[in-house]
C-alpha cells in the first residue's frame, strides 16, 4: 500500500522530536514535522512529506547524510 507520509523515530542523543526538527533545520535546510504535533503517540517520531519530486527527496537525504544524520524507517 502506498502512502504521502513516512514516520522515522528520532535518532539516539535528542531529547524529543521538536528539538530534532530544529537541529534538521539548521544543519541541513530539510523541514519534516515534529512527531509530538500529531499528539503523544507520536513523540520520539518524526512525520516525512514524500509529496515532492524524487530529485528533491534525495537531495534532502544527502543533506542529511553529509551532516551525520540518519534514521530507519519505522512502522507506527
Amino acid at each position: 500500500k502506498a502512502g504521502m507520509y513516512v514516520w522515522l523515530p528520532i535518532p539516539k542523543g535528542y531529547g524529543n522530536s521538536l528539538d530534532f526538527t530544529a537541529d534538521l533545520l539548521e544543519k541541513t535546510g530539510v523541514v519534516v514535522s515534529p512527531g509530538s504535533g500529531f499528539g503523544t503517540s507520536g513523540e520520539g517520531y518524526v512525520r516525512v512529506a514524500l509529496c515532492d519530486t524524487e530529485e528533491r527527496i534525495a537531495l534532502s537525504v544527502q543533506r542529511m547524510a553529509e551532516a551525520g544524520i540518519s534514521a530507519e524507517m519505522s512502522r507506527v
